[in-house]
């Protein structure tokens, strides 16, 4: 349920910073008038990922075994790469969104109603769909028959929200730079056991060979049904007897991932200190170099 939870927060708080730097600049610079149009975007990108959503959940559901298995497999791959990177490009551009969405926003103010309900829509459908996707992935590796890992993606996006509300009023002061960082290196490891699930998927659906290639079995030390067993899964997306591939896989994605991701290269290391303050009213989070 944590890792959920955590996916629901992070990408949930993306979107919500990016709405609150749309409504904010808007209401700043005396364009009430342009809020409307704004909305319409959001909502309609909302719209669009919960119908993914959807279709992703129900559709699997008509296959046959072995092509939920591939689907599965396939999609959560696919999810992997995509939050991938997603956190890498968020660790290197929260510093400049601010500005670069204050640049598209202008952009579309001069171009009428049309443009900035696409502007609105573009910017949080990305997330929207990415979110979607990601979230269907980690739910199908994490579940467990009961509706917990929902659960843990509804309260994740809420407290987001929450957050949201609280930046735009400046009530909350927080680093975003280092909470980008920490729950993006969780989100790494969350990834891993989801890509490692998507490659047992694929070998279950005799896409990928080596299913009865075990590289250990200590389901008795850690039974599956166990509380503690259910734990490790809902977290870390474990499973007490992986296969061989599944192990060289989660290992080659997570060390190099991680390794780089931390790597001082091509980051302004100890820079990018991103905090919300208020600035004559309600102000967005903002991206400054300390």
């Amino acid at each position: 349920m944590f890792s959920n939870y955590l996916i629901g927060l992070r990408e949930g708080l993306e979107a919500s910073l990016v709405v609150c730097i749309l409504i904010a600049y808007l209401v700043k610079t005396g364009r009430r008038d342009a809020l409307r149009p704004i909305w319409t975007g959001i909502g309609i990108a909302v719209a669009i990922a919960m119908g993914f959503g959807c279709v992703l959940e129900f559709g699997s559901q008509e296959l046959t075994f072995a092509a939920q298995e591939a689907l599965g497999g396939s999609l959560s791959i696919l999810a992997v790469g995509l939050v991938t990177w997603m956190v890498f490009w968020m660790r290197r551009t929260a510093r400049h969104l601010k500005s670069e969405l204050h640049g598209k926003l202008d952009q579309a103010l001069a171009m009428g109603t049309g443009a900035l309900v696409a502007t609105a829509f573009l910017a949080v459908g990305r997330e929207g769909l990415e979110t979607a996707l990601f979230v269907w992935a980690s739910v199908h590796a994490a579940s467990d028959g009961t509706p917990r890992p929902l659960v843990g993606v509804a309260l994740g996006l809420a407290t987001a929200v929450l957050l949201g509300w609280l930046f735009y009023r400046g009530a909350l002061r927080i680093n975003l730079a280092k909470f980008f960082t920490w729950t993006g290196a969780m989100l790494v490891v969350v990834a891993a056991g989801v890509l490692a699930y998507g490659v047992h998927d694929l070998q279950e659906a005799d896409w990928v060979p080596g299913l009865t290639n075990l590289a250990f079995d200590i389901s008795g030390a850690i039974p599956p049904d166990s509380w503690y067993g259910t734990l490790l899964k809902g977290v870390l997306n474990f499973q007490p007897d992986p296969t061989v591939l599944q192990v060289t896989v989660w290992l080659l994605y997570l060390i190099p991932t991680l390794a780089i991701f931390f790597a001082p290269v091509g980051f302004a290391s100890g820079k990018g200190k991103v905090t919300v303050a208020d600035e004559q009213g309600p102000r967005p989070p903002e991206a400054s170099q300390a």
